[in-house]
């Protein structure tokens, strides 16, 4: 029986890990739920049901709570909150010595060396799917057989589109996802391609694999969802229909598999992997993350604080798809930007670079400083 605590309960992963708990009650136990948001009568559902020694809720982001639920002696802590608030959540809990299965890679990203400086070998479980795929392709060799990462993005709701195509985009149609139900900030980073080009900076830290070395392939069925290749010219393939629970198991329950998690590919009939090249001038966002990545320090921190509020500018009518990545481009490279290496960087330096960043999005895209007409695609 593991303990365990979900921190962002009532988002799309947080709920999932509860149906995995809910049908695996001898090897789960919640000791520990937080929220933050509006949902509290669902929140209030999941305690009455789980009955946590520990529930914390809040009407804003709900960071007190989650940073105390974290620091619970338990066996794994999943953070599924969603955004660089997860930071001192993460820290929390490898600092009390739990097992984190991460779901909310901003907290790695925008932290980078601070966590990965606090982790024990094999303390960090990943959540997302391509990094669970890769944890689970890893296994078939030693760290100096890897030659190559290799994520896949599904193309997104705009696979194919060009930039006149994407200028009138709407929420809508941003968060209309062709293979994934995730929540709307992380859809609507998947429509960018943010979302991958985050994605190639937690493989990176995740793994130590230098970040020349990792690389994002159009996959539109999001079947494959990554793979490893070896130094002998072998590739490993992770592959599954599109589901998270199968990641969220793993993560709760790593290194072992918890039987019947969900359906497997169906074997008995026609199958088809088509796999295309990204086009970097198409999807500049991860282009703009490895750079970013190999500015290092603060400069993750500051992509991804960017983009949090060019995606919140967007869903409120203020900004248009095709200029978030340009903003987030701008404020990445303005002159004044705070880049603290990684080898000093403190807590303290991440809110700033993140509370800066912040303040020059907004600043330049409501004075329309960003323009532009490059194609972006998604997850």
């Amino acid at each position: 029986m593991r303990d365990v605590v979900i921190l962002g309960s009532t988002g799309s992963v947080g709920t999932q890990a509860l149906d995995i708990v809910r049908a695996n009650p001898d090897r789960f136990r919640v000791v520990g739920l937080t929220a933050g948001g509006g949902n509290r009568e669902l929140f209030e559902r999941q305690v009455a049901e789980f009955a946590p020694a520990y529930p914390g809720f809040s009407s804003g982001l709900g960071e007190e709570a989650s940073i105390a639920a974290a620091a619970i002696g338990c066996d794994v802590v999943l953070n599924a909150i969603t955004g660089a608030v997860g930071l001192r959540p993460t820290l929390a809990a490898l600092e009390a010595g739990n097992t984190l299965a991460l779901a909310n890679k901003e907290s790695l990203i925008v932290g980078g060396p601070l966590v990965m400086d606090r982790a024990a070998a094999g303390q960090i479980v990943p959540v997302d799917s391509e990094h669970s795929a890769l944890a689970q392709c890893l296994r078939g060799g030693s760290p100096d057989e890897v030659r190559r990462l290799i994520l896949t993005a599904s193309g997104g709701p705009f696979r194919g589109r060009t930039a006149d195509e994407l200028h009138d985009v709407t929420v809508e149609q941003a968060l209309a996802h062709p293979t994934w139900d995730m929540g709307p900030v992380v859809t609507i980073n998947s429509a960018t391609l943010v979302n991958k080009g985050l994605e190639v900076i937690e493989a990176h830290l995740l793994f130590g694999v230098p970040i020349d070395r990792i690389e994002v392939v159009v996959h539109p069925t999001s079947v494959v969802h990554s793979m490893v290749e070896f130094v002998d010219g072998a590739t490993l393939v992770q592959a599954s229909p599109p589901t998270m629970l199968i990641p969220i198991a793993l993560g709760l329950n790593w290194p072992d598999r918890v039987p019947d998690t969900a359906p497997a590919v169906d074997w008995t009939r026609p199958e088809t992997w088509d796999f295309f090249p990204l086009d970097d001038e198409g999807f500049p966002a991860v282009g703009l993350a490895k750079r970013a990545a190999t500015m290092g320090g603060t400069a993750p921190a500051i992509y991804n604080a960017a983009n949090e509020v060019c995606v919140e500018a967007f869903r409120q009518g203020r900004l248009a798809f095709t200029q978030i990545v340009p903003t987030v481009a701008s404020v990445l490279m303005h002159e004044d930007v705070p880049l603290t290496p990684g080898s000093s960087l403190t807590v303290e330096d991440v809110l700033a670079a993140d509370a800066w960043a912040r303040g020059a999005a907004v600043g330049l895209h409501e004075a329309g400083v960003a323009r532009s007409s490059s194609t972006q695609g998604g997850n």
